[in-house]
């Protein structure tokens, strides 16, 4: 049975070992980012757990360890001559510099006593510059099993109709924004670029998917969740946020600025064969599955891209979040971004909806803050800020210079307005979705 040319070949049949090629892989994927399961008396999913048994084994050891991982963020910085790149590069590479001091003063113990405050800096570094150096190399290495054996491009060609329609996106795209979701911003950027340069999106399209899935990893989400307390309702806090994600998108997409984008493509899509579409999607994924390299190849090209993208965040995590939390705690700047959602929070009558609405607008620096500053929250409140830091996308310590660093023609203005816009929206479907699911615990 053969399909357009440009689909590539289908057949009706597979054989038991292609399909078990696809379904093994898949499912073992699936196992260690989805399925909580008790180990020792605590239920998490098999990554946080396997995390937690490095971060024990590695004892006092790993914070030299986050250090030298900074340290190599830092001087990759320099190596690769950050002043030659502009002036946002500059600036970046400023806060890494100020993230390795902070690094080294952490443990030490120096600096000055207001660093050493509950929730300043030695917090951050606990739990989240530790954790995360830990835990996005170790996602990395099972990584390959989601998205290289043929389930992303399963699950892609399945939804291509509901992409087209839900996001005014091509069919295509579904395999993009799935690994956007699942795997992290920067692996996702890159995918979008590639496919925008190569004229297979319009300006409008690329611009969808980079501000419209582009999340954090999911193993990055594992962090959010910790923080929250959240692990023990884990699989439903990932739903509730892919949820979220799906709803915001599909609004934003429709609004200004992105609505006004340049909607034209080189090469734009053609419309598959009607009535091949489950072919077409078994077709794609056991080509996928069949051809990926040697598994332990993989795991050392993922291991490796885990420890750039960590070497590259650790620094601008640590000096963007403490100077963040200094700002939220001592000046009133985020309560007056904070103002902008409040009438949000009194619809639905939340008791702390001032409290939630300055911790959400923390995300625009850091998306981890509102999970930070809302851990000791009622649970309601803890969903919404896990969901909103996630499901808003954007934030100026990692994910918006990747943006603009891409060929995407879209301004900082640009992306400042869009992290408001799906703050907002983020908020008014988060809201009463997690009041349902507390109503139903």
């Amino acid at each position: 049975m053969k399909i357009d040319a440009a689909q590539g070949e289908t057949r009706s049949r597979y054989s038991i070992s292609e399909i078990a090629r696809v379904a093994i892989p898949s499912v073992l994927g699936i196992m260690v980012f989805f399925v909580p399961i008790t180990i020792a008396g605590n239920n998490t999913i098999l990554l946080d757990h396997l995390v937690t048994w490095f971060e024990a084994a590695l004892g006092a050891n790993s914070q030299w360890y986050a250090l030298a991982l900074i340290f190599g963020g830092t001087v990759h910085s320099i190596m690769t001559r950050f002043w030659t790149k502009g002036f946002g590069s500059i600036v970046f590479a400023i806060f890494k510099i100020l993230g390795l001091v902070l690094a080294v003063m952490v443990i030490l113990g120096a600096g000055p006593a207001v660093l050493y405050e509950p929730f300043m800096l030695e917090f951050l570094w606990k739990a989240l510059v530790i954790p995360v150096a830990i835990l996005v190399p170790v996602g990395a290495i099972f990584m390959p099993l989601l998205v290289s054996y043929g389930l992303v491009e399963l699950v892609g060609t399945l939804t291509q109709p509901f992409m087209r329609k839900a996001f005014h996106v091509p069919g295509r795209s579904a395999i993009d924004a799935v690994a956007s979701f699942i795997t992290s911003f920067a692996v996702g950027l890159l995918i979008t670029n590639k496919a925008y340069l190569n004229g297979e999106y319009s300006a409008k399209e690329a611009a969808i998917i980079a501000t419209g899935f582009s999340t954090v990893s999911v193993a990055f989400m594992v962090i959010v969740a910790r923080t929250l307390g959240l692990m023990d309702i884990w699989v439903i806090f990932f739903m509730a946020t892919l949820f979220t994600t799906v709803v915001v998108t599909a609004a934003s997409a429709r609004i200004p600025p992105i609505s006004r984008m340049s909607d034209h493509a080189e090469n734009a899509e053609r419309e598959p064969e009607k009535g091949r579409r489950i072919t077409t999607a078994l077709s794609e994924s056991v080509k996928a599955a069949n051809s990926p390299k040697n598994f332990f190849v993989l795991v050392k090209e993922n291991l490796k891209d885990g420890f750039v993208m960590t070497m590259t965040i650790l620094p601008t995590i640590l000096s963007i979040g403490t100077i963040s939390l200094l700002i939220e705690k001592y000046t009133p700047a985020f309560d007056y971004i904070g103002y902008a959602f409040y009438p949000i929070t009194m619809l639905f009558g939340l008791e702390n909806g001032l409290e939630l609405s300055s911790a959400v607008s923390t995300s625009y620096s850091e998306m981890f803050l509102p999970a930070l500053i809302m851990a000791e929250a009622d649970m309601v409140s803890k969903l919404v800020a896990g969901i909103t830091a996630i499901a808003s996308i954007l934030f100026v310590a990692a994910s918006i210079p990747c943006i603009m660093a891409t060929s995407i023609p879209i301004s900082f203005y640009g992306l400042t307005f869009i992290w408001f816009v799906r703050t907002a929206l983020t908020m008014f479907v988060s809201i009463p979705l997690s009041m349902l699911i507390v109503f139903f615990m």
